[in-house]
């Protein structure tokens, strides 16, 4: 399978909604060699991004999720990208962006089935997931994920949960 960036922007909305809990566990070490399982971050809305270095696309998006963790995660947002890359290079890539949410590296020689488990059957990068908190998949997105892909996807999950939390909040007032 060859990985390549794009500049596809089709999108797909999983008619009906699978749910991520039932797919094959993603289990992958992040850059520091510690094990993760994906359904770590149950119960958080969570932007699952594959993605890698050389990928131009992949370059421009994600300042956008960068952004999208350091307004969103105290109100329950998790961006996890996995990277189809060296793991030197995500490392590096990761620490001059200052990436801050976590990096999981899957080997792309190895790992590059997990893009057609995810509904990618294209092998285009960047590609992203959006699951809702209780793991069912909302969104599907070759190409660059952006600020109106985020706006109409993820804010309406976060919405209801800071809805939720002010209402609680102002009742203890």
């Amino acid at each position: 399978m060859v990985l390549s960036g794009s500049f596809t922007t089709t999108a797909s909305v999983s008619p009906p909604a699978s749910n991520s809990w039932k797919l094959p566990p993603l289990i992958l070490n992040d850059l520091n060699g510690k094990r993760h399982n994906l359904y770590e971050w149950n119960n958080n809305v969570i932007i699952l991004n594959f993605w890698a270095t050389w990928c131009r696309p992949c370059q421009i998006e994600i300042p956008h999720l960068i952004k999208f963790q350091a307004q969103y995660g105290s109100s329950g947002l998790q961006v996890i990208g996995v990277g189809l890359d060296e793991k030197r290079k995500l490392a590096n890539f990761s620490r001059t962006l200052a990436i801050n949410y976590p990096i999981l590296h899957a080997d792309p020689n190895q790992d590059s089935h997990l893009l057609r488990l995810w509904g990618n059957a294209t092998g285009t990068l960047p590609f992203t997931v959006i699951i809702d908190r209780g793991g069912a998949v909302i969104f599907k997105q070759p190409g660059i994920f952006d600020d109106e892909a985020f706006n109409s996807y993820v804010l309406p999950l976060l919405t209801d949960n800071l809805a939720a939390s002010l209402s609680t909040s102002e009742g203890e007032l």
